[in-house]
């Protein structure tokens, strides 16, 4: 008789390039899928809509896409500490596939989801790494540690061989009646509207969800002239279409990162010039930076809860409210940090040069805690991943891993260059639309404008709190000196 094995479908919302479910495949014919709405992540902190209805869509697809190699895929509600096992228990399972997860939570969550299991007389296979080229551990220094800095983990990683991507199923067996039923029994239902959810949305993709989009996604980006070959110098501007949109399908898992590698390695070898070869080296050492934070996360996993340096751990933020809340509201007076938040609030998704500007603002400008814009960002971002974000805004605020760690941008300058002709401005300011260009992106809107289109005085002067920050900062590292052992220093 041919046993029955459950996938667990978490962050990787897809059939092609599944390492955990090719495996599952490989051991038997009759494999179903189950994904569960965990209500330990659906009332969290830092939940974003968004995210949500981006999850929802990629499920929906996920469904049609196991139905169409003759699967099912089963949808729980509940804590999978209880009920995964009990479906398994249901179905007659032998055993339960999943590939494994950098963040703290799941890594808390996975062990007693398999004790359970084991408890029931079930296996459980969970050693899978999926969402990563090379699993953590994999990469280290010659001393056998993990790497802290990006720049030596680059060039270790990208030396190290790595896997094709793993083939779609081409057929799973149909679970019977009597086992569907079973199913239903133990809490299985249909798929939720996020209204459903008790949440709301309303805004229009920036990118269409799931596999199949990605997929798409990818060939475009990689094959245009305007895409992957130009990455290295269009990525920058906020304006364009220059980077390949794929940082939420990379979070959920609707593309697997070995075809994106893929992608590269056929793009390289059909490079037109020496400056598209340095273009695609550049976007693979983006992906690179993906997987730097995610070893980061798994091997230091306090970061998810405060920064990496200690001398930050008590540094004297300002925090002040209602600039705070400015910010969120993209009404700081600074065009190009107001542009940077509207898109974030309109669409979920933000251009990576202008969450650098915007971290740098509310950290070194407002003087305002790293953690709360970290919490902001997912509560907004579509492409909200923990490793992720947590790095990016550890690398701003200039208490992570970073060997220079003070590092401050101008609002001004950043728009100047990256932003000349203060299209990215106006497309997202639309009261400001008939300004100067100079005024827009220096951020020198002569008052009487501002009045006239309600538009807000800038908060602060960002020369003046350029140097209440250093001294702040210079102050926090003599104090951090003299408390340590002598001889000692930290990096």
């Amino acid at each position: 008789m041919t046993e029955l094995i459950l996938f667990w479908h978490r962050r990787d919302l897809r059939l092609r390039d599944n390492l955990g479910l090719a495996m599952a495949c490989d051991r038997s014919p009759l494999v179903a899928g189950v994904f569960c709405f965990d209500p330990a992540l659906l009332t969290a902190a830092d939940l974003a809509p968004v995210r949500v209805a981006y999850l929802l869509a990629c499920l929906q697809e996920l469904q049609e896409s196991y139905g169409r190699v003759g699967g099912d895929l089963i949808l729980l509600h509940g804590d999978p500490r209880q009920c995964l096992p009990a479906l398994a228990q249901a179905l007659g399972a032998a055993a339960v596939y999943w590939n494994q997860d950098v963040e703290p939570y799941a890594r808390q969550r996975d062990p007693a989801v398999a004790g359970a299991l084991k408890t029931l007389g079930i296996e459980s296979q969970a050693s899978f790494w999926d969402q990563l080229l090379h699993a953590p551990g994999e990469v280290k220094t010659a001393a056998g540690d993990p790497y802290t800095v990006y720049t030596p983990f680059w060039r270790n990683w990208v030396k190290q061989p790595k896997a094709n991507p793993w083939p779609c199923p081409q057929g799973l067996a149909q679970l019977t009646a009597a086992q569907l039923a079973a199913a239903t029994a133990v809490g299985a239902t249909g798929l939720p509207t996020l209204e459903d959810l008790g949440l709301v949305w309303p805004g229009e993709w920036s990118m269409p969800p799931g596999e199949l989009a990605a997929h798409q996604r990818l060939e475009d980006f990689c094959q245009s002239s305007q895409g992957l070959e130009a990455y290295h110098h269009q990525r920058n501007f906020p304006w364009l279409e220059g980077t390949s949109r794929l940082s939420a399908a990379l979070k959920f898992g609707a593309i697997g990162i070995r075809t994106v590698w893929a992608s590269t390695l056929e793009a390289a070898q059909h490079a037109r010039s020496s400056e598209a070869a340095e273009a695609i080296q550049t976007w693979q050492q983006e992906l690179a930076w993906r997987e730097f934070y995610q070893h980061c996360l798994y091997f230091f996993p306090a970061l998810a809860t405060g920064p990496y340096r200690s001398q930050w751990q008590d540094f004297p933020w300002v925090n002040h409210p209602d600039q705070f809340q400015a910010w969120c509201t993209g009404r700081t007076g600074y065009p190009i940090v107001d542009a940077a938040m509207r898109q974030l609030n309109q669409t979920g998704w933000m251009h990576n040069r202008c969450r650098m500007i915007v971290a740098s603002f509310l950290t070194k400008d407002l003087i305002i805690n790293w953690q709360w814009g970290e919490r902001y960002f997912m509560q907004h971002l579509v492409d909200g991943d923990q490793a992720a974000n947590n790095g990016g805004w550890q690398w701003s605020a200039s208490s992570g891993m970073d060997p220079k760690p003070l590092r401050i941008f101008n609002p001004a300058t950043q728009a100047q260059k990256f932003d000349a002709t203060a299209d990215y401005i106006r497309q997202w300011l639309p009261e400001l639309q008939s300004l100067e260009t100079e005024w827009l992106v220096t951020g020198k809107i002569p008052p009487p404008h501002r009045e006239r289109l309600a538009y807000p005085a800038p908060l602060v002067d960002h020369r003046r709190q350029q140097a209440i920050f250093k001294q702040k900062y210079q102050a926090q590292r003599q104090a951090q000196a003299r408390a340590l052992p002598p001889g000692h220093r930290e990096s």
